[in-house]
């Protein structure tokens, strides 16, 4: 008997392998951790909005504003360089030096010298010295913001001439006038600050940062104004607007914080329930097609004249489950490649995202409810292919089939993702149709373990019972062609205890 099986199995895995569709489908995880951070560099968007300040109040006004852009662009590379350096333990390049202190929110005295100590280039020259061969340069963001100076003679129109200029800068979209160009146009008017209007023109909706910092450093020349109408001195008015309180802020390391660390956690697992569903809507399609040409070109009377119709069966189920796991195996094996013999983002996002493979029992949860989840969708798609005469009437079996596992799954992954464990996630975790896909999704958020072994409980059960009754279904379908099934015809055969 396991014989019999075994070379079912054998049989079936060739049968798939040799199929274009399974090569493309195996070497899609592999194609997209090569072409993933190349694509992903193309989609950012890395042009700076840029910025036009016509100032009528002499141009101090402008220059506090792009001031403080360019201070908060700096704090954000200056947060980035220092969450690179304790990546990658790089605080022996100068441990005196800001970028080597996190136990800190970066103040503006602290870009200061961060600025005074030669900014990025100095920083980089010092960590080059111990940055080993291999681990990736820091890669510095494009800043949000460029500003631009006004043309010749602007600043002195009117404004409704500046308006009209302006709409016109904010329009260009091609020729000499693209070179002048802005993404948004700013008015402070002659009486600013005792009149407070400001006007923007813009291209597209501006970003609320930017229009909440803008107003915060708009609010802040105002109010030193006040202060000094009310005999308050220039240099006390700058000391009471710029008053901040220095804020020692501890973090984990990068991954190593709660919410970030669970989402890394959640990739294998994650991954592992997205594979499930997208292996199986492919190896459906793929057993499908090969027992509806069992039957069309009537190999099954010469296959059941040597083994048992139960024996079929097992051996397509092993065949189906060999497939599964060696998809599996390959995307794993690739992955586990790329995050130690490669470097760069994705490899640093990988390394600890297998941090759960390295348990045992995590291991043994994973390959369990992804073996019994493949078997117990396989077994639905044996007996369909068992009851069905073509393509066409199994892809109407197999629509609603596909629809009532996928649609919840969906669901489920998107609350998973957003950190929600909520009744749905609770209800799908012992359901034992969307039992494996609830539990490899929950792997990386968390599981108690009763609910672990008692969900596993259920599926075992789920998948015996699926063994019994479509076994029987599987056996009473094999020889009867050309009959349309209803669903009494449906039940009456799984119902019909084995001959």
């Amino acid at each position: 008997m396991i014989a019999n099986i075994l070379l079912v199995a054998k049989r079936e895995f060739r049968q798939v392998t040799a199929t274009k569709s399974f090569w493309l489908t195996l070497l899609l995880v592999p194609i997209a951790l090569a072409i993933g951070p190349l694509v992903g560099d193309k989609l950012q968007d890395d042009t700076a909005t840029k910025v036009m300040i016509v100032d009528q109040t002499g141009g101090g006004v402008a220059r506090t504003i792009e001031d403080s852009f360019t201070i908060n662009e700096d704090r954000a590379l200056l947060v980035r360089l220092s969450r690179y350096v304790q990546r990658h333990d790089f605080d022996k390049a100068d441990p005196q030096a800001v970028w080597a202190q996190h136990d800190r929110w970066y103040t503006n005295a602290d870009v200061a010298s961060f600025r005074a100590a030669g900014g990025l280039k100095a920083a980089l020259a010092k960590i080059d010295t111990v940055r080993p061969e291999g681990v990736p340069a820091f890669d510095a963001p494009t800043p949000d913001y460029s500003f631009l100076p006004p043309p010749a003679g602007l600043t002195e129109a009117p404004a409704d001439t500046i308006g009209t200029q302006a709409k016109q800068l904010t329009q260009a979209k091609g020729g000499d006038d693209k070179k002048a160009a802005a993404d948004i146009v700013l008015l402070i008017g002659k009486g600013f600050p005792q009149d407070p209007t400001v006007s923007l023109w813009s291209n597209d909706r501006p970003r609320s940062s930017f229009v909440i910092q803008l107003q915060q450093v708009l609010t802040q020349a105002m109010r030193g104004s006040l202060l000094q109408q009310q005999g308050v001195s220039p240099q006390a008015a700058v000391a009471i607007e710029t008053a901040a309180p220095a804020i020692a802020v501890s973090t984990p390391p990068p991954g190593g914080g709660a919410r970030e660390a669970m989402l890394v956690r959640s990739i294998v697992p994650l991954a592992l329930a997205y594979i499930l569903m997208m292996s199986l809507m492919l190896s459906g399609s793929w057993m499908l097609q090969g027992s509806v040409e069992e039957r069309s070109n009537k190999l099954l009377e010469s296959v059941l004249a040597c083994i048992s119709p139960e024996e079929l069966m097992y051996g397509k189920l092993l065949g189906a489950l060999t497939i599964g796991l060696s998809m599996v195996a390959v995307w794993l094996g690739c992955a586990a490649f790329a995050a130690y013999a490669t470097h760069g983002a994705i490899a640093d996002m990988i390394r600890p995202a297998l941090a759960p493979l390295t348990s045992p029992g995590a291991i043994i949860a994973l390959i369990y409810f992804f073996a019994m989840g493949y078997l117990a969708i396989s077994i639905i798609f044996v007996a369909i292919g068992a009851m069905s005469d073509s393509m066409r009437e199994a892809q109407g079996y197999l629509m609603p089939v596909m629809l009532a596992v996928l649609l919840p799954i969906t669901m489920l992954i998107q609350a998973v993702l957003a950190g929600n464990n909520g009744i749905m996630v609770q209800v799908l975790t012992w359901v034992p149709l969307w039992t494996p896909f609830a539990v490899l999704a929950r792997l990386g958020i968390g599981i108690e373990t009763w609910e672990l072994i008692g969900s596993g409980v259920v599926l075992a059960i789920f998948v015996a019972l699926e063994v019994v009754f479509l076994g029987r279904l599987f056996r009473a379908s094999l020889l009867a062609q050309g009959q349309k099934l209803g669903l009494k015809q449906i039940v009456g055969r799984l119902k019909a205890a084995p001959r």
